[in-house]
């Protein structure tokens, strides 16, 4: 298959409803409004394959750039392809499930996400934070230094409450993650859950607070969760 035929068959499984949700969230055109279960059959036609995705993501359309990090090589792409990546990343859905979650399965994911975290870009920031959540919740504990996830877990609690909106909501599903899929530093992250408290977003007309969606995974016996895939 090429771009024009997956462009073809992805156009035939658009749904207006599915088009007006991603729309909600910032989406913008072109875009078909495609499922993400409704691209499996495709996927498994193409697998992996690196060209096509750079071509697909290229398009612009946020279907293609979605479906386009599913069959992306990981390992295939540099630190300056995912910054290529990035630069088109125009909202958080791009940013924090497609860029974050093809680089969460790359060796270099916590190298590329620290220079983003670093970057005070709001939606490299975002992704960064979010590349750490993927990786927590899959890799095993024994691939990070506890001491560097501690220090991250600082910056969070000493910044959030300054950080720019999305990257709040990534921060805060950070801390979250920490303590449910990290068990060395689960305490430290509670600690910091309840030092941060309530963070407002959206102009101050909603709150979220990692320490109540911590509370509902120990009450559900979820602590210590490491999913098989980050990729759908």
């Amino acid at each position: 298959m090429n771009a024009e035929t997956v462009m073809q068959e992805l156009e035939a499984l658009g749904k207006d409803r599915t088009k007006k949700y991603y729309v909600s969230n910032g989406a913008q055109e072109p875009l078909f409004g495609v499922a993400t279960g409704a691209m499996k059959p495709i996927v498994k036609k193409i697998k992996i394959n690196q060209a096509l995705a750079d071509e697909l993501y290229a398009t612009g359309n946020y279907d293609a750039m979605y479906f386009a990090g599913v069959i992306a090589d990981p390992n295939g792409m540099t630190a300056a392809d995912y910054d290529r990546w990035m630069e088109t990343a125009y909202f958080w859905m791009i940013s924090d499930f497609v860029v974050a979650v093809t680089l969460a399965e790359a060796n270099i994911a916590q190298e590329v996400s620290d220079t983003w975290i670093a970057s005070g870009d709001e939606l490299k920031m975002s992704a960064g934070w979010s590349c750490y959540c993927w990786l927590l919740g899959s890799r095993p504990d024994r691939e990070f230094s506890e001491s560097k996830l501690a220090g991250l877990l600082e910056q969070v609690k000493q910044t959030i409450h300054t950080a720019p909106e999305r990257t709040k909501y990534s921060m805060n599903n950070f801390i979250f993650t920490v303590a449910t899929s990290f068990s060395p530093l689960h305490e430290l992250a509670v600690e910091t859950a309840k030092a941060v408290g309530p963070v407002e977003v959206q102009g101050g007309k909603k709150h979220i607070n990692a320490m109540v969606n911590i509370q509902k995974a120990i009450d559900k016996g979820q602590l210590g969760f490491k999913r098989k895939h980050v990729r759908c």
